[in-house]
């Protein structure tokens, strides 16, 4: 692989008048391999990869330095007519939100044929053939009825699918992919990483590969290059990095994978919560009076215990019912079965009756900047629930959110500041700090790392065991990912398709599972026979 396909030499990006976002970083992308560029969020990787094809905003950013080399022509240098040959014809783009990239009002026939109607002046049936054997080779099923619909009717690997459809669609030299994975379920990201190896094989096509995730970078690339504050600080093959990294960030990265065990759980401690037969279902309605034919059973009798400073996993693919469950659990849907909360029975209460319990029972949702109102300071954001409880006194809701920061590692200083203002990672704390402030017994905490770098991940893990520690709490933990599983909770439910297909405890579950569809999630998350310390 001697054979330059890209030279990055000594490039920087700026945004206006600030400090450079990327700063002075040279490699190479050489033909047939895949490239990993990695490092945390704010590091430089999805910049650097904008600017190859330079799809930055041109009235925002500048380029004080380097060239960036496509076949010995220089891509920062080219006018946009010449680029245009060049983006989604020699170069294909997979952006890391295929639900923002797809355009909510076209069928997915017509986006798919559009970059081959621009770059090759394909149209009519042919277009629309080549937009079926794309969704073939990338595995779509059906592909013929999945032409005809429209981004939000499918699912988020289905919709990444299509999105590498369109990339492929002119058969690039490279294809850049930038955190094609990150918000897909294991079994499905490794669907989406097996097909990515596989089509780079038959169409000998280079690959980019921008992400977090080092599992990924591990078992899929030859060549990575770490960034760190907007340069790079390590270059090596993949064998040479993870085997004897020489920087002391790369050495941090790779250290930063969820490890340690949870607080063991006191065997006298009373039982917080429980469910027995609890099944959520859903009608299906068809025909002109809209009568129900069927109903989709979401949650399909599942039972389970939790118990004070336990902390119970909840794991499965998108669809599978654990978000719909922890809904149900909380009274925030409706449903059928036992709902037991500290020995009382909550699954006929009114939501009056049940508004005083709403205190000791609260949420971290997935997405602390989508759950933060953008136009509240964070004092105000934290204090939220003590106005709805009825406590009013300023002086004891000033003293609670000071103790709610001080509690999630925040300085209470930051309490006048806006969301926008926070990283990922102080953002998901303030949302922890919000559930906190009310002295509850039981927090839902769903998917609360995915969307997180694995170094931030780490804290924030840390920060959930010492809080149980400190206050005895019940969790309740869903996530599709494994390693911060392990790490968190003491048992463990698998969910598939609304129903409980295994428990027990963690290290019965990830060392010796006994269905086919948990060992499947295992290997998928490259987990398969690891212990469970």
């Amino acid at each position: 692989m001697t054979d330059k396909l890209f030279e990055i030499e000594n490039l920087s990006v700026a945004f206006g008048q600030n400090t450079p976002a990327v700063n002075g970083i040279s490699f190479d992308i050489r033909r047939g391999e895949t490239l990993a560029l990695v490092g945390e969020s704010g590091s430089g990787k999805s910049v650097t990869a904008l600017s190859l094809l330079r799809l930055l905003p041109p009235l925002q950013a500048r380029y004080p330095s380097g060239r960036v080399l496509y076949n010995s022509r220089n891509m920062l240098e080219l006018s946009e007519a010449e680029l245009r040959q060049i983006r989604g014809n020699r170069v294909g783009f997979i952006f890391q939100e295929p639900m923002t990239s797809l355009n909510p009002l076209h069928k997915i026939g017509r986006q798919i044929s559009e970059t081959l109607r621009l770059h090759r002046g394909t149209g009519g049936k042919e277009a629309r053939q080549r937009a079926l054997e794309l969704l073939d080779l990338v595995g779509i099923r059906n592909p013929l009825e999945r032409l005809e619909q429209y981004p939000h009717e499918l699912s988020g690997g289905q919709r990444q699918r299509v999105m590498i459809a369109m990339a492929l669609a002119n058969e690039p030299e490279l294809l850049i992919a930038d955190e094609p994975t990150t918000a897909l379920d294991v079994t499905i990201q490794q669907q989406i990483l097996e097909l990515l190896s596989r089509l780079q094989q038959q169409l000998n096509m280079t690959v980019l590969l921008i992400t977090h995730d080092l599992n990924i970078v591990r078992r899929h690339a030859h060549r990575v290059c770490v960034m760190y504050q907007g340069k790079i600080v390590e270059s090596n093959t993949t064998e040479k990095v993870f085997n004897a990294p020489q920087h002391a960030y790369t050495q941090k990265l790779l250290d930063a994978e969820p490890d340690g065990e949870p607080n063991a759980v006191d065997d006298r401690s009373p039982e917080l919560l429980r469910c027995d037969s609890l099944k959520v279902w859903f009608p299906v309605k068809r025909g002109f009076f809209k009568r129900t034919i069927d109903h989709f059973r979401a949650v399909d009798g599942v039972s389970l215990s939790l118990r004070r400073g336990e902390t119970l996993g909840v794991v499965g693919e998108s669809g599978s019912g654990k978000t719909t469950l922890a809904m149900a659990l909380l009274r925030l849907s409706s449903s059928r079965g036992s709902i037991q909360f500290q020995g009382c029975s909550i699954d006929n209460l009114k939501q009056k009756e049940i508004k005083p319990l709403r205190r000791q029972m609260q949420i971290v949702f997935q997405d602390p900047f989508g759950s933060l109102s953008p136009r509240m300071p964070i004092s105000e954001i934290v204090a939220e629930g003590l106005s709805v409880h009825d406590i009013n006194d300023p002086t004891e809701i000033e003293k609670r959110v000071v103790e709610s920061l001080q509690d999630v590692g925040l300085d209470p200083s930051v309490r006048h500041r806006y969301p926008h203002e926070f990283s990922g990672g102080q953002r998901q704390r303030i949302a922890i700090a919000r559930a906190l402030i009310l002295k509850p017994e039981l927090i839902v905490l769903d998917e609360p790392t995915s969307a997180l770098d694995r170094t931030v991940q780490k804290q924030i893990i840390e920060l959930l065991r010492e809080l149980q520690a400190r206050y005895q709490l019940g969790y309740l933990f869903i996530s599709h990912d494994l390693a911060v599983v392990r790490a968190l909770s003491h048992r463990v439910l698998v969910m598939q398709q609304g129903k409980v297909v295994e428990s027990g405890s963690v290290q019965q579950v990830f060392n010796a599972p006994s269905e086919a569809y948990t060992r499947s999630l295992l290997a998928a998350a490259g987990m398969a026979g690891q212990s469970g310390q």
